[in-house]
């Protein structure tokens, strides 16, 4: 259940019960009007129709630019709804709004999300240094990488081209800096041999796209339907920081082979991470609210699923035709 508050203009009270009736809200209440000639409304609805709730409110509200909408969460209620109501209010995709002001926090590249990049690199790198499971687990969970890719996926989805263009500096500047640590870890630490774990990020195939699919279609579902997003950050964290971490050891070995094997591991990742992601949005159904933004959205979406599978086929085309000239 949500509570949805409006602060609108008292004579909206008419659009607001019929609104209510609209989304079936199980209850509304009006406050008393206020001297500037506004009230306050809460509308008690469920979590399946906040949606709709939201997207009629900014219709029927947007010729007064002082209303507010504003929603609340309900912690626990009584009496409790029916085995049927609650399966619903569980089965509910996540508002836009907040799907959006969520990412859009987690994709600012500041200086905390760099402070993580370079800890989770660092971390990472010894792991795979050490060939210490442990250890590059622990990098994983700190999964600094996650946000930047959902919210491209997202801001693809939604036609945005600001969000789009925020979350590909955000990855740009991860990687980046991610790159050049493990680089300059890799050139300064004494490696006798590299072990399984770093080999492992070095041969690019089918599991490891496999893999990435997973993890971005898990990704994308915990942000739309509320499930842990610890253990899907994780997961996220497998595809994406450890391949980073291995090409920058490799480059600063100066391992060219290896280090062009990290090298498209980590693009075959980032690309299925995003097109996974992309494809649970569009099955969700998350669009943008009215019809100008839906069709912009509609035809992002496709050019973009289409360059994600376009470029996916040449970095398999690029992994075998490496493969075949080393002989595996």
């Amino acid at each position: 259940m949500k509570y949805v508050e409006i602060i609108a203009d008292a004579g909206s009270g008419k659009t607001l019960l019929a609104l209510a009736e609209k989304v079936h809200a199980v209850d509304v209440r009006f406050g008393p009007t206020g001297e500037d000639g506004m009230r306050t409304t809460r509308l008690l609805v469920g979590a399946d129709h906040l949606q709709e709730t939201l997207d009629t409110l900014q219709n029927v509200l947007g010729a007064q630019p002082t209303a507010k909408v504003l929603v609340l969460t309900v912690e626990s209620a009584w009496p409790q709804a029916d085995e049927k109501s609650l399966e619903k209010e569980r089965a509910a995709p996540a508002s836009r709004e907040k799907l959006y002001e969520g990412v859009r926090k987690d994709a600012d590249c500041n200086r905390n999300y760099l402070i993580l990049v370079a800890l989770s690199t660092v971390v990472a790198t010894i792991g795979l240094i050490e060939d210490s499971v442990a250890v590059v687990i622990g990098a994983m969970v700190i999964a600094p990488l996650l946000a930047p890719n959902l919210a491209l996926s997202l801001g693809i989805s939604l036609g945005d081209p600001k969000l789009m263009r925020k979350a590909t500096f955000a990855l740009f500047a991860g990687v980046l800096l991610s790159g050049i640590l493990a680089t300059a870890m890799g050139a300064w630490w004494p490696i006798d041999a590299y072990g399984d774990e770093i080999m492992a990020r070095t041969d690019a195939g089918l599991s490891a796209a496999t893999l990435a699919l997973a993890s971005g279609a898990a990704a994308a579902l915990s942000m739309t339907t509320g499930l842990s997003s610890v253990l899907v950050g994780v997961m996220v964290a497998v595809a994406l920081l450890p391949p980073v971490a291995a090409l920058g050891i490799m480059i600063g070995r100066g391992e060219p082979e290896l280090a062009m094997g990290a090298g498209l591991l980590l693009a075959v990742n980032i690309v299925c991470v995003n097109l996974a992601g992309n494809l649970v949005f569009f099955l969700k159904n998350i669009r943008p609210r009215s019809r100008d933004e839906k069709d912009r959205a509609k035809w992002a979406t496709l050019i973009c699923l289409s360059g994600w599978i376009f470029a996916l086929l040449l970095l398999l085309g690029a992994i075998l035709f490496r493969r075949r000239l080393l002989g595996e």
